[in-house]
C-alpha cells in the first residue's frame, strides 16, 4: 500500500496531545485549552487496551480528585455518530474515579483522532505508566499490526520498544485462553508465558507453576522434563571413551575431553601456558616431533581447544 493510503507512520499520533509541529505558540495554545462538560458526555474508549482497572488505585484517584480536582484533562474525541458525545482517548481511570467521587463536570481536550491514532495513543499512554499486563500489550501490538498494517519495526521505532520485546510480547496470545487468562491476573508472568510456548500440555504445566510457585527458570525446566530447582544431569561417560581420553592424553602430555554426541562430537585439550600450546601446535603439525610426553594432569586449567566436530586428534 502506498505512503498516501491507509498506512501512515507511527508517532503522529502522539503529536496529537501536544499539536503539531508546524503550529506557532498562539496555536498550541489553543490546542492545549481544556474546556469542561458533563461528566454523561463521556463514554469509554472502544481502543482502550487495558481491560482490567485496579480498584485500590481508582480509590487512591477519588481520594486525590476529592481534594485537588481533577489536574490533568481528559483527552477525548467526539462521537461521529453522537457529535454531543464524546469517546475517551486517554484518561479513563480519571474519568472512572471522577463518577465515585460524584463530579458533575469534568475538564476535556477535544482533537479529531483517527482511529489509529487513538489505540497508539491510549497504548503509549498505559506502556508509560507501565499499567498493561502482558496479555493486555500484546493485543494492543495485534490490533496496530494488523488492523493498520504496521510491521513490528515500525512499533519499535514509535514506541521506544526493541522489536524482540514486540515479537516475544505478541507470541504469548498464541497460548491457550486459559493460560492467557492467569497472566491477565497476575497469576503468571510474561517469562512464565513465553516459557509454555510450545510445550506439549501448557494447561497442565501452567497449573503446576502457580500451584508450586515456581519461578521462571524452574518453569522452563519443567518444561524441558527436567526437575525443577535441580541440577542438569551430565550424561555418564562409557568405558571406552574414557579409555580413548587417557590415551590421547598419555600420548599429549596434557588433559583431554571426548564430547561425542551421535556421529560426531567435540575433542578439547586443555594447556596450562603458551609453551604447551606452542609444543602442541608444533607437534600436531609435524606428528613423531617434540620431547618426551609428560604425564597428563587433572588440576591443569586453561583455554580449550575443540577438534573439528567427527574428527579424531592425530597421533603424536
Amino acid at each position: 500500500m502506498s505512503d498516501d493510503g491507509k498506512r501512515r507512520q507511527l508517532g503522529r499520533g502522539l503529536s496529537a496531545l501536544f499539536g503539531d509541529e508546524e503550529a506557532d505558540y498562539a496555536e498550541l495554545d489553543r490546542v492545549k485549552a481544556a474546556k469542561t462538560v458533563p461528566i454523561e458526555m463521556l463514554q469509554p474508549g472502544r481502543f482502550q487496551p487495558r481491560r482490567r482497572f485496579d480498584e485500590q488505585e481508582i480509590q487512591g484517584l477519588v481520594d486525590s480528585i476529592r481534594a485537588n480536582g481533577i489536574l490533568q484533562p481528559i483527552l477525548v474525541r467526539r462521537l461521529p455518530e453522537s457529535p454531543d458525545k464524546f469517546e475517551i482517548v486517554a484518561g479513563e481511570r480519571r474519568w472512572r474515579a471522577a463518577q465515585k467521587a460524584s463530579l458533575h463536570e469534568v475538564p476535556v481536550i477535544v482533537k479529531e483522532l483517527t482511529d489509529e491514532d487513538t489505540l497508539e495513543i491510549s497504548l503509549v499512554e498505559n506502556l508509560q505508566r507501565q499499567d498493561l499486563n502482558a496479555i493486555e500489550e500484546a493485543e494492543a501490538y495485534r490490533r496496530l499490526i494488523d488492523e493498520f498494517e504496521n510491521t513490528q519495526e515500525d512499533l519499535s521505532r514509535a514506541l521506544g520498544k526493541s522489536r524482540s520485546h514486540i515479537a516475544n510480547t505478541v507470541r504469548l496470545l498464541d497460548l491457550p485462553e486459559k493460560v492467557r487468562a492467569l497472566v491477565t491476573e497476575g497469576k503468571l508472568s510474561a517469562g512464565h508465558g513465553r516459557a509454555l510456548l510450545g510445550a506439549p500440555d501448557p494447561e497442565a504445566l501452567a497449573r503446576t507453576i502457580v500451584s508450586r510457585g515456581l519461578n521462571v527458570r524452574q518453569a522452563e525446566q519443567l518444561t524441558r522434563g527436567e526437575k525443577p530447582g535441580g541440577k542438569k544431569r551430565v550424561a555418564e561417560k562409557d568405558a571406552d571413551t574414557k579409555a580413548l581420553e587417557a590415551e590421547i592424553a598419555g600420548r599429549l602430555g596434557l588433559k583431554v575431553m571426548i564430547n561425542h554426541r551421535g556421529q560426531g562430537g567435540m575433542v578439547m585439550i586443555r594447556y596450562q601456558t603458551l609453551e604447551q600450546l606452542d609444543d602442541l601446535v608444533r607437534r600436531l603439525s609435524n606428528p613423531g616431533t617434540g620431547p618426551r610426553p609428560r604425564a597428563p594432569s587433572d588440576t591443569l586449567a586453561g583455554t580449550a581447544i575443540g577438534a573439528v566436530p567427527g574428527k579424531a586428534v592425530p597421533d603424536a
